[in-house]
């Protein structure tokens, strides 16, 4: 049996329906967040393009591509780590001891935004979770209902303001952190960082907050960025925590409202050297087509940006196993071919249902729930993983 993440053999609050949540003093470095914060006003000439047009109504003709495969996790001894790309900004850390997941999102549908690549591995596949980090309350990043899914009375550590979203979904302690505070878990460290973004789910909660992660564990550190725009934070962030693995959005740097609020593949290498990490894992791309960038341009512009500042090597794209000292720039787009009608109405069905995932806690939304969780997601693999065990 896998020891409890706390001191003691009970967790510090019986499970309930709506578990409490704790939020941490205020610590050093807390009272700056708000400069971070992206503003809702739409860059110039933002009204000139058509996203649906030219985006989302081509997606729903785009067959997702993906192939089912079980994974196969190698054995992780102490002082390694295996980190697992699920897709978008989903990832399975695992140490010896403890398995984490970061932004699970097995969602098919974001509202009308079709997802194009099937998740890494199947839901069902997964092991054991002990702890659950979730940056920020959007939709690509807070999926409720995966989370009710995987949430079986273990932590979920989230930033200030978004407990409330996640805290009637079977979560035994909800932890919410402000910037540059750390919260302990047993052998675990976890510190929630800056970024400049934002992080309303709606346009009327403009109050909950959005980061990072540093995850800490066995003399190894992994730094999620979560979503973000290029700040001169990354530097401040790497002078805090002796970054190994950077875990950097490359896409989406195209939105439709014409805002910044994602870096480009270029400032991507420009943070992580400002970071001072090891090695980066590109993330935030593939997946979901979040910006008018088709899906395979951010990963061409990453791996050419950094040959030029001659860290190509150190760049590892997750798209099979590999060690540490292995990077394989291999990456297959996604074809754009046609469903036949069977396929469009399931696919059409699916969103349907997904879209009742807000609905108020009803009989109601509660039966259309049942319907869906019966029915299963489908999920297929295409996913890779680092696993090393020094730098």
């Amino acid at each position: 049996m896998v020891a409890s993440l706390y001191a003691s053999p009970q967790v510090p609050i019986p499970f309930s329906k709506k578990t409490r949540v704790v939020r941490q003093a205020t610590a050093d470095g807390a009272e700056e967040k708000r400069s971070t914060r992206v503003t809702l006003k739409p860059g110039i000439d933002w009204h000139r393009r058509n996203f649906l047009a030219e985006v989302l109504i081509p997606s729903l003709f785009t067959r997702r591509s993906g192939k089912r495969a079980a994974p196969r996790f190698p054995k992780i001894r102490p002082g390694e780590i295996c980190i697992t790309w699920i897709g978008h900004a989903s990832f399975l850390i695992q140490t010896h001891d403890r398995n984490i997941l970061v932004d699970p999102n097995w969602a098919k549908w974001l509202k009308v935004i079709k997802r194009l690549k099937q998740p890494g591995i199947e839901l069902h596949h997964l092991p054991d979770i002990d702890l659950v980090l979730v940056t920020h309350a959007h939709f690509d990043h807070l999926d409720r209902r995966t989370l009710r899914r995987i949430a079986s009375d273990q932590p979920i550590v989230v930033p200030v303001g978004v407990g409330s979203l996640v805290h009637d979904l079977g979560f035994n302690i909800v932890h919410e952190l402000d910037y540059w505070q750390t919260v302990p878990l047993d052998a675990l460290k976890i510190s929630l960082t800056p970024c400049h973004h934002w992080g309303a789910r709606f346009l009327a909660d403009l109050h909950r907050g959005f980061g990072g992660f540093v995850i800490e564990a066995n003399g190894r550190s992994i730094f999620h960025c979560g979503d973000s725009a290029y700040f001169p934070g990354f530097k401040e962030i790497g002078e805090r925590h002796d970054v190994e693995i950077a875990l950097l959005p490359i896409g989406a740097y195209d939105p439709p409202s014409g805002r910044e609020v994602h870096m480009n593949p270029e400032e991507a290498v420009q943070a992580f050297l400002e970071l001072g990490a090891k090695k980066l894992v590109p993330m935030h791309y593939g997946t979901f087509r979040l910006g008018y960038e088709p899906l395979d341009e951010p990963l061409t512009r990453l791996l050419a940006r950094a040959r030029e500042a001659g860290i190509d090597h150190d760049v590892l794209v997750m798209t099979k196993a590999f060690r540490v000292n292995e990077a394989n720039s291999e990456y297959g787009a996604p074809k754009k071919t046609k469903y036949d009608l069977e396929d469009r109405l399931l696919e059409f069905a699916v969103a349907v249902v997904e879209l009742t995932d807000d609905l108020p806690n009803t009989r109601a939304g509660n039966h259309i729930a049942g319907q869906h969780l019966r029915c299963g997601t489908s999920t297929c693999g295409h996913h890779g993983w680092y696993h090393g065990s020094g730098r």
